[in-house]
């Protein structure tokens, strides 16, 4: 049985969302998404499709706006956009079922609508069609969509063909996509493939997919391994993954982490105030999901202005994820390799190697007494935050001068959750 999927997204999501909430035309509006606290060199979330006819580009930065442009600047709601994006998850359920949608990101969905062609008694250009119908009668929001016969063709369908169709929809089966694509440029408009690989590939003088095709496979391994079958399969408008192999995917990593990039340059001083923070947040989570961990990395960046970074790996004496324990091994790496000298902008940990707890031996050099109490208490303070509010039980020190966990707490992806 011929299968085909589809790709939704939701054009320019978040300030359609805006201009939706305003009362206003999306397309008619000029609008950015943008946290102007944040000064002129914040980058736009998101821009109206009237913006961007105007020339403005996707993801600019608030002072690349021609001055001549008037525009409304909205704060990023996070909280709204999520929101919006369940309430269209739930006008997907209504076609399909759970386990034939794979949510790719807040904006955009994948569906293998293979099986529900017969049950609508619709083509898939139709069955888009009325999804698309239906978000925007609900909603106010304008989708688009991409049709392939298999996930990636549906995915380039949306990004490269649905563009040029006056409808929104893109249609694309491997035939078609070899006609139609192989010679399409740049190779940066094909999904997977960033400016870093198109340039590795225009060096091997290899500038569109009928270049991929048709190159010695042997070059493409050599120059980027096992990646080299993604890239081949991909220009022949392959694609052997389904919807059903991602729901039964089990990720192999086996680390947590947690990074911060502060909002202005922080002293020696203070940005360890914020790496304590971090750690105890790490901590939380290493405790709520029941895992230990023997290896701790630090990673700090310096001033934007300043091209160097400092860090190292700790193996740790035992297993744990008490936060006393991984604080210290945290702070003798911090006090050791950071540069006191430069202002710091950027603080990432990770804890590497984790395992269930169940899996740790006791050790008879530990008071395991004090652990347990200290396990209890943080479980304790999972609890009261989950129920009340991340910000319900906090730490002295999240009150001291340049904390910034209370104010984090508020937001959602890194962004202002918004109202």
């Amino acid at each position: 049985m011929q299968k085909y999927y589809l790709c939704i997204d939701l054009k320019t999501f978040y300030a359609s969302v805006e201009c939706v909430e305003r009362g206003l035309d999306p397309f008619n509006t000029n609008l950015v998404v943008a946290d102007p606290t944040r000064g002129k060199g914040t980058i736009c979330l998101a821009i109206s499709p009237k913006m961007k006819m105007l020339g403005v580009k996707n993801r600019c930065r608030i002072f690349e706006i021609p001055p001549t442009i008037k525009y409304i600047i909205a704060t990023p709601r996070m909280k709204k956009y999520i929101e919006y994006s369940a309430n269209i998850y739930g006008i997907y359920l209504k076609y399909f079922a759970k386990e034939d949608i794979h949510v790719y990101s807040i904006d955009e969905a994948f569906m293998d609508v293979t099986k529900y062609l017969k049950l609508y008694k619709l083509n898939p250009i139709e069955l888009a069609k009325k999804i698309i119908k239906d978000i925007f009668k609900r909603y106010g929001i304008t989708a688009t969509a991409g049709i392939g016969t298999n996930m990636y063709l549906a995915k380039i369908a949306l990004d490269i063909t649905a563009k040029h169709n006056p409808q929104n929809i893109g249609y694309l089966d491997e035939e078609k996509y070899k006609r139609e694509l192989w010679h399409h440029k740049p190779l940066s408009d094909f999904w997977q493939i960033g400016r870093g690989i198109e340039r590795r590939l225009n060096k091997m003088r290899i500038f569109d997919m009928y270049d991929i095709a048709h190159t010695e496979q042997k070059r493409l391994y050599k120059e980027f391994g096992i990646n080299a079958e993604y890239l081949i399969d991909h220009s022949w408008g392959k694609e052997s993954c389904t919807i059903a192999d991602i729901k039964a995917y089990k990720p192999k990593t086996n680390s947590v982490t947690n990074s911060q990039i502060l909002f202005e340059d922080y002293s020696f001083i203070k940005a360890r105030l914020v790496l304590k923070e971090i750690v105890e947040l790490g901590s939380l989570r290493l405790i709520e999901s029941n895992l230990v961990t023997d290896t701790i990395s630090l990673y700090i960046g310096y001033s934007k202005n300043i091209i160097k970074a400092t860090g190292g790996t700790r193996k740790l004496s035992n297993y744990t994820n008490i936060y006393s324990e991984l604080l210290k091994a945290f702070l003798e790496v911090y006090d050791k390799t950071t540069d006191r000298s430069i202002p710091i902008r950027r603080i990432g940990v990770n804890f590497a190697n984790v395992i269930e707890t169940e899996n740790v031996q006791l050790s008879l050099f530990k008071d395991q007494k004090k652990i347990d109490e200290e396990r209890k208490l943080e479980l304790a303070m999972c609890s009261i935050k989950n129920k009340m509010g991340k910000n319900a039980i906090i730490r002295g020190m999240d009150l001291e001068e340049g904390a910034t966990t209370m104010m984090r707490n508020k937001l959602i992806g890194g962004h202002n959750g918004g109202e």
